[in-house]
């Protein structure tokens, strides 16, 4: 017989293991009524079809674009070429199912503490599900940060292919080359933005690539590119400026970052030097009081 500890256990990790094979099972539902819709296997009940392949549309439009966000979330960590990028929840949470039944299985005939079934349960939860998006969201913060502090040489570069009497959308299939040496993130999203650009307009192409790099350089970066495509302009000029803005407002970023440091190393010295000579101040006196008691 099954202690009760170990009951409440079982029941955590049935819960879990439940909702997991849940949505699995919805999935494959779905999968499975796609395919019969298609052979047209249920022709009988032609009045509720326009109603079920308004479900599947829906649905099919939810999975895309949950298969989407998780591919562009890993291309703006600086994962590109990962096949198994549209699989990472699925994998995620069959870890999660598979640890926890191999603990139950594994602590059947051990006297383990509820406390200690919780407390592995929350570790684990947090390793498969909670610490794999923080390192993505970790990386992509680095990756912007890099991109926004390389953008004015990709700036610079842009503005000779221009003055050079290069169209913007020459320069762009151009620049891609040049920087592939220099900095492959840009390099692949430049690529990005130009195999998008046969698609779809170039405009768009811009409004997606400022998705996958939000950042305050990238949007004056896509502005003053839409504005050149839209109106005619050149920006030979604008893109100087732009880089020269960029540069100096990273200097003062930087300059701040300096000024902040004084107040951040009064810290340790407070800690390792001032309490210690006060209390090689203040010891001997409290000594002579307390022998004196």
């Amino acid at each position: 017989m099954l202690s009760s500890q170990n009951e409440l256990f079982l029941l955590l990790i049935l819960i879990t293991s439940g909702a997991g094979l849940l949505g699995f099972y919805t999935f494959v539902l779905w999968k499975r009524r796609s395919k019969l819709s298609k052979l047209n296997f249920a022709k009988s009940g032609e009045g509720d079809v326009p109603y079920i392949k308004k479900a599947e549309v829906q649905i099919q439009k939810a999975l895309n674009d949950r298969k989407k966000t998780t591919k562009n979330a890993f291309e703006a960590a600086g994962f590109y070429h990962i096949s198994w990028a549209e699989h990472y929840l699925k994998i995620k949470y069959a870890l999660l199912v598979i640890g926890l039944c191999g603990y139950y299985f594994l602590s059947l005939n051990q006297s383990i503490e509820m406390t200690q079934h919780v407390l592995f349960i929350a570790v684990w939860v947090l390793i498969c599900v909670v610490i794999p998006d923080i390192y993505i969201d970790y990386r992509t913060k680095q990756l912007r940060n890099k991109i926004a502090n390389k953008l004015p040489y990709l700036l610079d570069l842009m503005a000779v292919c221009i003055q050079t009497g290069m169209t913007i959308e020459s320069s762009m299939r151009y620049l891609p080359k040049e920087m592939a040496s220099f900095d492959r993130d840009i390099s692949y999203f430049l690529d990005k933005t130009n195999d998008r650009s046969k698609i779809v307009s170039l405009e768009k192409a811009l409004d997606e690539l400022y998705e996958l790099v939000p950042s305050n350089e990238m949007r004056s970066f896509v502005i003053t590119l839409k504005q050149s495509l839209r109106y005619g302009t050149s920006i030979y000029s604008i893109l100087t400026t732009l880089a020269k803005d960029i540069r100096e407002l990273q200097m003062l970023g930087m300059e701040e970052k300096i000024g902040k440091l004084a107040a951040k190393m009064s810290i340790p010295l407070i800690l390792f030097i001032m309490v210690p000579i006060v209390i090689l101040i203040a010891a001997p006196g409290i000594m002579r009081l307390t022998q004196s008691v």
